[in-house]
């Protein structure tokens, strides 16, 4: 019960940035109020810059951030899985992956999505993830790699190398199985740095552009007007961390304690 209890919020943030463009009472882009109105009949959380609804656009605002980071996460966590798995069953390749994750690590993960994203006209979307993806893979090889090591070294995996099974086989049978709940909790960091980076990518109008709705974009362009209408800045604010701490929490709350343990070793 207790653990239920713990997946509920990052279960109905889930649900409210997946349904809730169906359930804006108004449409995202026509004004119904003076700008930065406050809180009113029909505004319940009152207007933004241009008098739109705030409550429409913040339901509407967290389904592209929600799938993205999404899409982010899961594609990190995979392709670490696979590199960091090799690296520590073939040592050789275990350091040049070392060697290129200790470059990568050195450069700011907003400034390579930034070079990425300008430097790539019309990416949009695309180019924002396959930034994100590349900027956080190195650590989260890092981190595999290390779970890896013990499990690549121990007895039985040697044998089944002495038997004839070949690195995919050694990978996917022997080893990952034993990283279920390390990757698990990987899944759950890697949401929350993707939430960061697509967050930021917004907040510097490099990810999606006005007037779409979007949680980030609506702090930049509502910040100005504050003191007029905290609510317009506040709610997406809150929504943000809300996202990011609760699916975070439930990663750690499905992973198995060893897992946890591992992952805060490394």
């Amino acid at each position: 019960m207790r653990t239920v209890l713990r997946l509920v919020p990052a279960g109905l943030i889930a649900a409210i940035a997946l349904v809730g463009p169906l359930l804006a009472p108004h449409a995202i882009d026509a004004p119904v109020a003076a700008p930065y109105a406050l809180p009113g009949p029909g505004v319940p959380l009152g207007a933004d810059e241009l008098g739109r609804d705030v409550l429409s656009r913040l339901l509407a605002g967290g389904r592209d951030l929600l799938l993205t980071s999404l899409a982010v996460a899961c594609a990190v966590t995979v392709a670490a899985a696979a590199l960091g798995t090799a690296a520590a069953l073939r040592p050789a390749l275990g350091r040049l992956v070392e060697r290129l994750a200790d470059l990568m690590i050195l450069l700011p993960a907003v400034l390579a999505v930034l070079l990425v994203v300008l430097s790539w006209r019309g990416g949009g979307r695309v180019a924002l993830v396959t930034a994100a993806v590349v900027v956080s893979l190195p650590y989260a090889v890092r981190m595999v790699a290390g779970a890896a090591a013990p499990i690549a070294g121990s007895g039985y995996v040697e044998a089944a190398a002495a038997g004839g099974e070949r690195l995919p086989q050694l990978i996917w049978r022997e080893v990952l199985p034993n990283l279920r709940a390390t990757l698990l909790v990987l899944l759950g960091l890697r949401f929350v740095a993707a939430v960061y980076v697509v967050t930021t990518a917004a907040f510097l109008e490099v990810g999606p552009e006005p007037p779409a709705a979007d949680w980030a974009l609506m702090v930049r362009e509502n910040a100005p007007g504050i003191l007029l209408n905290p609510w317009a800045v506040v709610v997406p604010s809150l929504a943000i961390g809300v996202l990011a701490l609760s699916v975070q929490a439930a990663a750690e709350v499905l992973a198995p304690r060893p897992g946890r343990r591992a992952v805060t070793r490394l």
